[in-house]
């Protein structure tokens, strides 16, 4: 098998599993662990895992997120009970800001089913969905681009939004630990913060699995959002954090989105 071959291989498996150990990988592609850790060096380096002791994942770390290509693939039940309650908070005529992310993503495809609406994005996925929908006006926010995070960043960005106005605004983070929100990357922060400031109401859409963790930049305080949207039942503490924050927290189980304060 050719190296890009044994690359791509080694890449499905981790949108399937999210973690391989260096072991394994040498079996099944029967080559020395040697190669097998240049392949995750080559990985690590295009941004798209982090290697741990034994083998690497996917899974994010305080100063590491999964390539957006592994996040978009995983996780679709989830993501899509998440934007079915986001989306029972946008009225036709609204203006919506949609962030970066894979969650985001799919909520701002969904954005049809409640057009006529004014879209503000950085989100690749999210203009290449919208771009050619009537009923829909779609601002695209410049900057530079990231294939780690398949958006826009920069002062190009930050300085448009300082332009601009929204209803709302939906954020997406990959950690969150007490009350407060968490990110890896200094740019994105500073996107997401833009948005943020340019938004008469601000919701966090963020995956159960992400609660209790922290990364390296703070974003913001819980207390910023109206509500936080999440898919399932995330710990007793993170629960109890919430409440005592007196934060929305908005499970959407599938047929049920129940809200908790």
């Amino acid at each position: 098998m050719k190296r890009d071959d044994r690359q791509a291989a080694i890449m499905d498996l981790l949108v399937e599993q999210g973690s391989v150990e260096l072991e394994d990988l040498a079996q099944r592609f029967a080559v020395s662990k040697m190669t097998i850790h240049r392949d995750l060096d080559e990985l690590e380096q295009a941004g798209v895992l982090r290697k741990i002791r034994g083998g690497a994942t996917t899974e994010a770390g305080t100063q590491f997120e999964s390539d957006f290509r592994f996040r978009e693939r995983r996780s679709g039940a989830a993501k899509e009970r998440m934007c079915d309650a986001a989306l029972a908070l946008v009225e036709p005529g609204m203006t919506v800001m949609i962030n970066d992310g894979s969650t985001a993503a799919v909520l701002g495809r969904r954005l049809v089913e409640k057009r006529p609406l004014t879209v503000i994005t950085n989100n690749a996925a999210v203009i290449d969905a919208l771009r050619d929908e009537s009923g829909i006006t779609l601002i695209t926010l410049g900057g530079t681009y990231s294939a780690k995070f398949n958006a826009y960043f920069g002062v190009v960005t930050e300085g448009s939004l300082a332009q601009l106005r929204a209803d709302i605004a939906f954020i997406s983070v990959p950690a969150v630990a007490g009350m407060e929100a968490f990110h890896m990357d200094d740019e994105v922060v500073r996107a997401k913060r833009a948005m943020q400031h340019a938004a008469r109401q601000n919701v966090l859409l963020v995956n159960h699995a992400r609660f209790d963790r922290t990364a390296l930049h703070k974003l913001c305080d819980l207390t910023d959002y109206a509500a936080i949207i999440t898919d399932d039942t995330p710990s007793d503490a993170a629960q109890q954090a919430l409440a005592q924050g007196g934060v929305s927290l908005t499970i959407a189980t599938g047929t049920i989105a129940t809200g908790r304060t």
